[in-house]
């Protein structure tokens, strides 16, 4: 959750809230929502409503993704919370998702670079999306969204991801996922002459920014537009690989709720790495929270002009 107020130049936050409730936790198995994942996320989101109260909030909206999408009870569960808190989710499809994403940290792009590659690594899935960058204007040309994401890989090849052979097999098989997008868009044949950049929006790329760092508490504000070199990515994953769960879950940076979830997200973050080797990306700590709020501030600045007019 975030809570901002609109600003000149943007937003100023005024609170915000993040629990991992493991919404999909099972679904690759079961296809549906399974009643204590609900029970976790309902309880998440009336502590969202309280903030919300406390805030004063006049205007929200409240996205689900893809856990949603892919439960046959998705549209059941929205209908609990709207039962239940009030709050009216919508459930977005992939390109929404994936434009919020990108709305919400384009700012980090570096406009003299005419394209981007920007990813999000989430819970159920992952997006690729291609941009074409001119002159501070973001077009897409192209989105990719395959239903892997942290918890979903952390269930379905947790034996394989605590060995190496394991791990290498993991990201050759997301590789394969993700190379149609590189098919499509031949991506790799502008990556010389500086006219390609990436941008990384997920838990996964601030976690490791923060361990690479050496931050002993995380620190949005050393994170968020941070230039990761791919060796210093390689250097993280390592350490974490060699850390016992205990270990992961007792650093400040990662915590119980994402022990067993960092090495499914290093795994996607590699195969990106290795399918585009662009050799350095930039960490967003921001994505589709902050392309909700900026779309409703564009929505309330259009309706205002009308009023007026």
């Amino acid at each position: 959750m975030l809570v901002a107020r609109p600003t000149p130049r943007g937003f100023k936050v005024v609170d915000a809230f993040s629990r991992v409730t493991r919404l999909g936790e099972g679904l690759g198995a079961s296809g549906v929502l399974s009643e204590a994942a609900m029970d976790r996320t309902l309880d998440a989101l009336e502590i969202c409503v309280a903030k919300m109260e406390r805030n004063q909030v006049r205007r929200a909206r409240l996205v689900a993704t893809e856990a949603c999408r892919r439960a046959s009870n998705g549209a059941e569960f929205t209908a609990r919370i709207a039962e239940r808190t009030g709050l009216e989710p919508d459930i977005i499809s992939t390109s929404e998702e994936a434009g919020l994403a990108l709305a919400g940290c384009a700012s980090l792009l570096d406009p003299l670079v005419p394209w981007a590659l920007v990813f999000d690594i989430g819970g159920g899935s992952t997006e690729l999306v291609w941009v074409r960058n001119t002159l501070g204007t973001q077009t897409v040309m192209g989105v990719q969204s395959i239903p892997t994401g942290v918890v979903t890989l952390a269930e379905q090849w947790a034996a394989e991801l605590g060995s190496n052979a394991g791990y290498a097999q993991v990201v050759d098989q997301i590789g394969r996922a993700f190379s149609p997008f590189e098919s499509l868009h031949t991506i790799a044949s502008l990556m010389t002459g500086n006219l390609v950049q990436m941008l990384g929006t997920s838990g996964t790329v601030t976690t490791l920014g923060a361990l690479h760092l050496g931050l002993q508490r995380y620190d949005r504000s050393q994170v968020d537009g941070l230039e990761l070199g791919f060796n210093d990515i390689a250097a993280v994953t390592r350490r974490l690989a060699a850390m016992s769960h205990d270990e992961r879950s007792a650093h400040p940076c990662i915590g119980p709720e994402r022990a067993d979830l960092v090495l499914a997200g290093c795994a996607i973050l590699e195969a990106v790495c290795r399918l585009w080797p662009l050799g350095k990306l930039r960490v967003a700590d921001r994505g589709v929270r902050e392309g909700v709020l900026l779309g409703m501030m564009k929505d309330d600045a259009v309706n205002s002009g009308r009023r007026t007019s």
